[in-house]
């Protein structure tokens, strides 16, 4: 199963608020995130709130800021990688 983040939005204390088009939607708290390298860029006054969908899926705030959708649907659902990639579950793994 392939989900896909549809929209963003930023809220106060470094959250976004995200929806996916199996209809999946709440906040998820990036304030972990804040000040750690790349993520210095969310520090500059109003920075954070230029949040989107980038064209390929990921969510962006430029060229160079992006946070894999996928990951971010583990944390906004609590769900296992396995439950999201089933096939990973039952993937055969050779040393």
């Amino acid at each position: 199963m392939m989900v896909k983040l549809i929209s963003a939005r930023p809220l106060a204390g470094f959250r976004v608020y995200l929806t996916y088009d199996d209809g999946s939607e709440g906040e998820v708290d990036l304030s972990d995130l804040v000040g750690r390298g790349v993520f210095r860029l969310w520090e500059a006054p109003g920075t954070f709130e230029r949040v989107h969908v980038a064209p390929h899926g990921a969510l962006a705030w430029n060229d160079e800021v992006e946070l894999c959708p996928d990951a971010m649907y583990l944390r906004l659902t609590g769900k296992s990688v396995e439950e999201l990639f089933p096939r990973l579950a039952t993937a055969a793994v050779h040393a």
